[in-house]
Protein backbone atom coordinates (compact mmCIF):
# COMPACT_ATOMS: atom_id res chain seq x y z
CA UNK A 1 0.00 0.00 0.00
CA UNK A 2 1.70 3.18 -1.04
CA UNK A 3 0.21 5.31 2.02
CA UNK A 4 2.63 3.30 4.40
CA UNK A 5 5.97 3.97 5.18
CA UNK A 6 7.23 0.98 7.30
CA UNK A 7 10.45 1.66 9.02
CA UNK A 8 13.19 -0.36 7.37
CA UNK A 9 14.03 -2.43 10.96
CA UNK A 10 10.53 -3.48 11.24
CA UNK A 11 10.02 -4.24 7.65
CA UNK A 12 12.95 -6.20 7.64
CA UNK A 13 11.57 -7.99 11.22
CA UNK A 14 8.30 -8.68 9.27
CA UNK A 15 10.00 -10.37 6.29
CA UNK A 16 12.23 -12.57 8.70
CA UNK A 17 9.36 -13.85 11.15
CA UNK A 18 10.73 -11.65 13.78
CA UNK A 19 8.47 -10.70 16.68
CA UNK A 20 7.08 -7.03 16.30
CA UNK A 21 5.49 -4.45 18.68
CA UNK A 22 3.13 -1.50 17.50
CA UNK A 23 3.17 1.21 20.09
CA UNK A 24 0.33 4.07 19.58
CA UNK A 25 1.80 7.85 19.28
CA UNK A 26 -1.10 9.55 21.24
CA UNK A 27 0.03 8.71 24.92
CA UNK A 28 3.35 10.72 23.16
CA UNK A 29 1.51 13.94 22.13
CA UNK A 30 -1.33 14.09 24.26
CA UNK A 31 -0.79 11.52 27.01
CA UNK A 32 2.20 13.18 28.69
CA UNK A 33 4.47 16.64 29.15
CA UNK A 34 7.46 17.42 27.15
CA UNK A 35 10.20 16.06 27.34
CA UNK A 36 8.74 13.26 29.72
CA UNK A 37 6.86 11.87 26.56
CA UNK A 38 9.63 11.82 23.95
CA UNK A 39 12.30 10.24 26.81
CA UNK A 40 9.34 7.88 27.95
CA UNK A 41 8.65 6.98 23.85
CA UNK A 42 12.50 5.75 23.57
CA UNK A 43 12.41 4.25 26.53
CA UNK A 44 9.75 1.63 26.11
CA UNK A 45 11.27 1.08 22.72
CA UNK A 46 14.35 0.05 24.01
CA UNK A 47 12.26 -2.62 26.61
CA UNK A 48 10.71 -4.09 23.76
CA UNK A 49 14.31 -4.50 22.51
CA UNK A 50 15.33 -5.77 25.06
CA UNK A 51 12.57 -7.67 26.08
CA UNK A 52 13.63 -9.67 21.98
CA UNK A 53 11.14 -8.07 19.53
CA UNK A 54 11.03 -4.70 17.34
CA UNK A 55 9.35 -1.83 18.22
CA UNK A 56 6.56 0.11 15.75
CA UNK A 57 5.79 3.25 17.01
CA UNK A 58 3.13 4.22 14.77
CA UNK A 59 1.91 7.53 13.62
CA UNK A 60 0.94 10.25 10.48
CA UNK A 61 3.61 12.21 9.08
CA UNK A 62 4.18 14.22 5.97
CA UNK A 63 0.88 12.26 4.54
CA UNK A 64 1.91 8.65 5.22
CA UNK A 65 1.18 5.96 7.96
CA UNK A 66 3.92 5.87 9.27
CA UNK A 67 4.92 2.31 11.26
CA UNK A 68 8.27 2.84 12.97
CA UNK A 69 9.84 5.98 13.67
CA UNK A 70 12.87 7.36 13.77
CA UNK A 71 14.43 9.31 17.03
CA UNK A 72 13.77 11.85 15.43
CA UNK A 73 10.14 11.26 14.17
CA UNK A 74 9.79 10.80 17.85
CA UNK A 75 10.97 14.01 18.82
CA UNK A 76 9.30 15.93 16.40
CA UNK A 77 5.75 14.27 17.62
CA UNK A 78 6.41 14.58 20.97
CA UNK A 79 7.44 18.36 20.97
CA UNK A 80 4.29 19.08 18.52
CA UNK A 81 1.98 17.75 21.56
CA UNK A 82 1.44 19.04 25.34
CA UNK A 83 4.28 21.60 26.33
CA UNK A 84 6.03 21.02 23.30
CA UNK A 85 7.15 23.77 20.85
CA UNK A 86 5.30 22.72 17.99
CA UNK A 87 1.89 24.02 16.16
CA UNK A 88 0.24 20.85 17.43
CA UNK A 89 -0.40 16.84 16.38
CA UNK A 90 -3.79 16.28 15.72
CA UNK A 91 -5.16 13.35 17.92
CA UNK A 92 -6.11 11.23 15.07
CA UNK A 93 -8.69 7.50 15.20
CA UNK A 94 -10.11 5.97 11.98
CA UNK A 95 -11.97 8.36 11.01
CA UNK A 96 -9.37 10.96 11.15
CA UNK A 97 -6.82 9.24 8.67
CA UNK A 98 -7.85 10.44 5.70
CA UNK A 99 -7.92 14.13 6.14
CA UNK A 100 -5.10 14.50 8.13
CA UNK A 101 -3.32 12.51 5.26
CA UNK A 102 -4.51 14.61 3.22
CA UNK A 103 -3.58 17.43 4.88
CA UNK A 104 -0.09 16.40 5.37
CA UNK A 105 -0.94 16.57 9.37
CA UNK A 106 1.00 15.32 11.84
CA UNK A 107 -1.40 12.53 13.51
CA UNK A 108 -0.67 10.68 16.61
CA UNK A 109 -2.89 7.45 16.25
CA UNK A 110 -5.23 6.32 18.90
CA UNK A 111 -5.29 2.96 20.17
CA UNK A 112 -8.10 2.49 17.22
CA UNK A 113 -6.16 4.00 14.62
CA UNK A 114 -3.34 2.38 15.88
CA UNK A 115 -4.99 -1.74 15.51
CA UNK A 116 -5.79 -0.45 12.68
CA UNK A 117 -2.56 0.59 10.84
CA UNK A 118 -0.62 -2.18 12.89
CA UNK A 119 -2.95 -4.72 11.03
CA UNK A 120 -2.63 -3.13 7.54
CA UNK A 121 1.28 -3.61 7.89
CA UNK A 122 0.69 -7.52 9.34
CA UNK A 123 1.77 -6.81 13.23
CA UNK A 124 -0.14 -9.20 15.20
CA UNK A 125 0.88 -7.18 18.82
CA UNK A 126 -0.33 -4.19 19.91
CA UNK A 127 0.98 -2.21 23.91
CA UNK A 128 -0.71 0.21 25.13
CA UNK A 129 -1.23 2.17 28.58
CA UNK A 130 -5.09 1.69 28.61
CA UNK A 131 -8.01 1.31 26.17
CA UNK A 132 -10.55 3.65 25.42
CA UNK A 133 -14.44 2.80 26.65
CA UNK A 134 -17.76 3.30 28.37
CA UNK A 135 -17.66 6.85 29.56
CA UNK A 136 -19.15 7.27 32.78
CA UNK A 137 -23.24 8.77 32.30
CA UNK A 138 -22.55 7.61 28.38
CA UNK A 139 -26.79 6.50 29.46
CA UNK A 140 -27.58 10.07 28.65
CA UNK A 141 -24.53 11.11 26.62
CA UNK A 142 -23.89 7.85 24.36
CA UNK A 143 -20.03 8.77 24.85
CA UNK A 144 -18.41 5.30 24.45
CA UNK A 145 -14.82 5.14 22.27
CA UNK A 146 -14.52 3.99 18.97
CA UNK A 147 -11.30 2.03 19.98
CA UNK A 148 -14.00 -0.41 21.04
CA UNK A 149 -14.93 -1.23 17.29
CA UNK A 150 -12.30 -1.02 16.14
CA UNK A 151 -11.41 -3.40 18.32
CA UNK A 152 -13.86 -5.36 17.14
CA UNK A 153 -12.96 -5.83 13.51
CA UNK A 154 -9.03 -5.97 13.87
CA UNK A 155 -7.38 -9.11 14.48
CA UNK A 156 -4.63 -7.73 17.01
CA UNK A 157 -3.50 -9.00 20.46
CA UNK A 158 -3.77 -5.76 22.53
CA UNK A 159 -1.97 -5.94 25.83
CA UNK A 160 -2.69 -2.77 28.44
CA UNK A 161 -3.11 -2.16 32.40
CA UNK A 162 -7.33 -2.23 31.43
CA UNK A 163 -9.40 0.08 30.14
CA UNK A 164 -8.88 3.96 32.24
CA UNK A 165 -9.63 4.45 35.33
CA UNK A 166 -12.02 7.90 34.22
CA UNK A 167 -14.17 5.47 32.27
CA UNK A 168 -17.33 3.25 33.47
CA UNK A 169 -15.40 -0.44 33.68
CA UNK A 170 -18.05 -2.11 34.13
CA UNK A 171 -20.21 -0.75 31.06
CA UNK A 172 -16.83 -1.03 29.74
CA UNK A 173 -16.54 -4.65 30.12
CA UNK A 174 -20.38 -5.82 29.23
CA UNK A 175 -19.64 -3.87 25.71
CA UNK A 176 -16.25 -5.86 24.97
CA UNK A 177 -18.76 -8.80 25.50
CA UNK A 178 -21.36 -7.35 23.33
CA UNK A 179 -18.91 -6.82 20.59
CA UNK A 180 -17.20 -10.18 20.71
CA UNK A 181 -14.21 -9.09 22.21
CA UNK A 182 -12.30 -11.70 24.56
CA UNK A 183 -10.77 -9.94 27.57
CA UNK A 184 -8.14 -11.83 29.71
CA UNK A 185 -5.79 -11.35 32.94
CA UNK A 186 -3.00 -12.43 32.44
CA UNK A 187 -1.84 -14.35 35.16
CA UNK A 188 -4.48 -12.59 37.22
CA UNK A 189 -8.07 -12.78 37.57
CA UNK A 190 -9.03 -9.12 38.49
CA UNK A 191 -9.42 -6.78 36.17
CA UNK A 192 -7.10 -4.09 36.34
CA UNK A 193 -8.24 -0.47 36.07
CA UNK A 194 -4.98 1.45 34.79
CA UNK A 195 -3.53 3.31 37.71
CA UNK A 196 -5.55 0.67 40.09
CA UNK A 197 -4.22 -3.31 40.18
CA UNK A 198 -8.03 -4.00 41.11
CA UNK A 199 -10.86 -2.34 39.71
CA UNK A 200 -13.22 -4.23 41.64
CA UNK A 201 -14.36 -6.90 38.22
CA UNK A 202 -13.27 -9.85 37.73
CA UNK A 203 -11.71 -11.14 34.73
CA UNK A 204 -10.48 -14.86 33.49
CA UNK A 205 -6.87 -15.80 34.03
CA UNK A 206 -4.73 -17.04 31.41
CA UNK A 207 -0.91 -17.89 31.17
CA UNK A 208 1.86 -17.66 28.43
CA UNK A 209 1.42 -20.99 26.80
CA UNK A 210 -2.45 -20.74 26.56
CA UNK A 211 -2.85 -17.44 25.01
CA UNK A 212 -0.21 -18.63 22.38
CA UNK A 213 -2.03 -21.65 21.29
CA UNK A 214 -5.49 -19.31 21.81
CA UNK A 215 -4.05 -16.99 18.79
CA UNK A 216 -2.59 -19.44 17.04
CA UNK A 217 -6.02 -20.93 16.75
CA UNK A 218 -7.71 -17.75 16.62
CA UNK A 219 -4.98 -17.48 12.98
CA UNK A 220 -6.09 -20.46 11.38
CA UNK A 221 -10.06 -19.92 12.26
CA UNK A 222 -9.47 -15.96 10.68
CA UNK A 223 -11.29 -14.59 13.24
CA UNK A 224 -11.32 -10.72 12.73
CA UNK A 225 -11.54 -9.35 16.33
CA UNK A 226 -8.84 -8.43 18.44
CA UNK A 227 -8.28 -10.53 21.76
CA UNK A 228 -7.68 -7.77 24.88
CA UNK A 229 -4.92 -9.02 27.25
CA UNK A 230 -4.98 -7.02 30.67
CA UNK A 231 -2.20 -6.67 32.80
CA UNK A 232 -1.86 -5.08 36.36
CA UNK A 233 0.60 -2.08 37.01
CA UNK A 234 3.34 -2.97 38.66
CA UNK A 235 2.43 -2.53 42.59
CA UNK A 236 4.80 -0.71 43.75
CA UNK A 237 3.64 2.35 41.23
CA UNK A 238 -0.15 1.40 41.62
CA UNK A 239 -2.41 4.49 43.24
CA UNK A 240 -4.68 3.61 46.36
CA UNK A 241 -8.27 2.98 44.42
CA UNK A 242 -10.45 4.43 46.97
CA UNK A 243 -8.14 7.93 46.72
CA UNK A 244 -8.43 7.52 42.88
CA UNK A 245 -12.39 7.02 42.77
CA UNK A 246 -13.09 9.78 45.27
CA UNK A 247 -10.85 12.26 43.33
CA UNK A 248 -12.82 11.08 39.99
CA UNK A 249 -16.24 11.73 41.80
CA UNK A 250 -15.31 14.84 43.16
CA UNK A 251 -13.71 15.87 39.52
CA UNK A 252 -17.01 15.34 37.69
CA UNK A 253 -19.00 17.25 40.38
CA UNK A 254 -16.57 20.32 39.59
CA UNK A 255 -16.67 19.63 35.59
CA UNK A 256 -20.81 20.34 36.09
CA UNK A 257 -20.48 22.99 37.93
CA UNK A 258 -18.26 24.78 35.05
CA UNK A 259 -20.18 23.52 32.39
CA UNK A 260 -17.27 21.70 30.90
CA UNK A 261 -18.74 18.58 28.60
CA UNK A 262 -17.63 16.29 25.86
CA UNK A 263 -14.36 15.99 25.11
CA UNK A 264 -12.87 18.26 27.68
CA UNK A 265 -14.03 16.00 30.34
CA UNK A 266 -11.37 13.71 29.38
CA UNK A 267 -8.14 16.20 30.02
CA UNK A 268 -10.08 17.65 33.22
CA UNK A 269 -10.19 14.53 35.44
CA UNK A 270 -6.63 13.88 34.29
CA UNK A 271 -5.69 17.37 35.18
CA UNK A 272 -7.19 16.48 38.37
CA UNK A 273 -5.65 13.42 38.79
CA UNK A 274 -2.29 14.23 38.48
CA UNK A 275 -2.88 17.55 40.43
CA UNK A 276 -4.24 15.68 43.49
CA UNK A 277 -2.07 12.74 43.27
CA UNK A 278 1.60 15.09 43.54
CA UNK A 279 2.06 13.79 40.22
CA UNK A 280 2.00 10.25 40.97
CA UNK A 281 -0.05 9.29 37.82
CA UNK A 282 2.73 10.71 35.83
CA UNK A 283 5.24 7.98 37.62
CA UNK A 284 2.73 5.44 37.29
CA UNK A 285 1.47 5.89 33.33
CA UNK A 286 5.15 5.77 32.87
CA UNK A 287 5.67 2.40 34.95
CA UNK A 288 2.64 1.22 33.55
CA UNK A 289 3.87 1.83 29.74
CA UNK A 290 6.86 -0.10 30.26
CA UNK A 291 5.62 -3.23 31.76
CA UNK A 292 2.83 -3.80 29.12
CA UNK A 293 5.47 -3.02 26.73
CA UNK A 294 7.77 -5.86 28.15
CA UNK A 295 5.10 -8.33 28.39
CA UNK A 296 3.45 -7.63 24.79
CA UNK A 297 7.23 -8.56 23.46
CA UNK A 298 7.38 -11.18 25.73
CA UNK A 299 3.96 -12.54 24.64
CA UNK A 300 4.86 -11.61 21.00
CA UNK A 301 8.55 -13.79 21.05
CA UNK A 302 6.65 -16.74 22.56
CA UNK A 303 3.89 -16.12 19.76
CA UNK A 304 6.25 -16.03 16.48
CA UNK A 305 8.67 -19.09 18.21
CA UNK A 306 5.58 -21.09 18.26
CA UNK A 307 4.65 -20.21 14.80
CA UNK A 308 8.09 -20.88 13.33
CA UNK A 309 8.42 -24.22 14.82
Amino acid sequence: MSLLAIHPEVAEALARGFPVVALESTIISHGMPYPDNVRTALDVERVIRAAGAVPATIALLDGKIRIGLSEDDIERLGSSGSGGTGSGAVKASVKDIPRVLAAKEIGATTVAATAHAASLAGIRFFATGGIGGVHRGAEETFDISADLVALSRTKICIVSAGVKSILDIGKTLELFETLGIPVYGFETDRYPGFYVRDSGYSVEAIDLPTLVALLKIQDELDLRHAVHVAVPIPEAEALDPAFVEETIRQALREAERQGIAGKAVTPFLLSRLVEQSGGKTLQANIALIKHNAETTAKIAAAYQNAKNR
